[in-house]
């Protein structure tokens, strides 16, 4: 039985977390924000707490995964909560170029947009859990809450060689000792923690692509939008990406359960300027917003409450170069007794980042 340190406490960390428990190991997750999950973040607004009544089911993250995933299903039936993934209710999407809407054919909207996505992946959609993409990181949380140790608002500041595996200082000066390390964080966070153990192999984390995001989500009044919101959403033409806007979804009419009946559940996806992501207010944000929504769907009434979410660094791209750096690498780490988990260094997407989390035994 190893001690083993998992830097990072979104789905991968908490996967390899998963996986490493049910090898017997003594585990210990720190995750530098005050909850887990990562890049998924769903909210559930209750009753009472705002303008809007119970019901909506808010992503300010991940809204799914690719249907054909059978890693997800499987940890699902692990958890006991397999009853709980969900597919669309409506799978066409609108594309809007020139001031017009048409249907878009399967897989286009991923083309159009530029999106990384499997062949076998083109036209058949995503899957969810019934009250969010939450639902996975509650129900791991659960199942590891008896078995693992889980600190919040722990950052990791440096990693040093001991005889004996490792010793990882924290932000807040204290420091934790491990037999092995899995590092389940973004590639740029990643760099200059794998310095002083790989070198230049870590350092040219640094030089790999991620785009950032910026999603602004609105509850609506359904009374307050004529359009029919008959699709999936609308994905904007490059030409019409009116402040960066790439597309809004219907999330209503993609996924049962995301609002109450007689109210809309709306969001827009920005690919933010690197500058404006962390200078602009989200007022800013909700303003441009409102302003795309409004082209496309023509004139709409108040929103009852909105919310922003960015995404500094969080669309991996594996170009040529990128994939050339993680793979020297993951060759630097080999009998290192630190492991790379996560869709920063295998893959884009939930499904790869729970397959990542989940075969982090192998790469140790």
């Amino acid at each position: 039985m190893a001690r083993i340190v998992v830097i990072g406490g979104g789905i991968a960390g908490l996967c390899a977390a998963h996986k490493l428990t049910r090898m017997h190991h003594k585990v210990l997750v720190l995750e530098a924000d005050n909850r887990l999950g990562g890049q998924i973040h769903t909210l559930r607004p209750r009753p009472g707490t705002g303008p809007v009544p119970a019901g909506f089911v808010v992503e300010l993250g991940a809204e799914g995964y690719v249907a054909r995933s059978e890693a997800i299903p499987k940890l699902a039936r692990e958890l006991g909560m397999a009853a709980e993934l969900v597919g669309q209710v409506e799978t066409r999407s609108f594309g809007y170029r020139d001031g017009s809407m048409r249907v878009l054919a399967p897989g286009e909207s991923a083309s159009f947009l530029g999106f990384q996505v499997a062949k076998a992946d083109l036209g058949v959609g995503i899957r969810s859990c019934r009250t969010g993409m939450s639902q996975l990181i509650e129900a791991l949380h659960s199942k590891l809450a008896s078995d693992v140790e889980l600190r919040l608002g722990a950052a990791a500041a440096h990693i040093e060689r001991r005889a004996r595996g490792y010793e990882l200082r924290l932000k807040d000066g204290a420091s934790v000792t491990a037999d092995k390390l899995i590092v389940a964080s973004g590639a740029r966070a990643a760099a200059p923690l794998l310095g002083p153990v790989v070198g230049p192999a870590a350092e040219d984390l640094l030089k790999t692509t991620a785009h950032s995001s910026v999603n602004v989500s609105f509850a609506f009044e359904r009374s307050a939008i004529s359009h029919a919101l008959d699709a999936t959403g609308v994905v904007l033409a490059e030409q019409d990406q009116l402040h960066g806007a790439r597309a809004c979804v219907f999330a209503n009419s993609k996924f049962a359960e995301r609002a109450p009946e007689g109210y809309a559940n709306l969001r827009v996806f920005f690919r933010p300027d690197p500058r404006e992501i962390k200078m602009l207010a989200d007022a800013t944000y909700i303003t441009r917003a409102l302003e795309v929504l409004e082209r496309v769907l023509g004139p709409i009434g108040p929103a009852l409450q909105s919310w922003v979410a960015r995404w500094p660094d969080a669309l991996p791209v594996f170009d040529a170069d990128s994939q050339a750096i993680l793979k020297g690498l993951d060759a630097a780490l080999a009998g290192s007794g630190i492991a790379l988990a996560g869709s920063a260094f295998h893959g884009s997407g939930i499904d790869a980042a729970v397959r990542s989390g989940l075969s982090v035994d192998q790469r140790l």
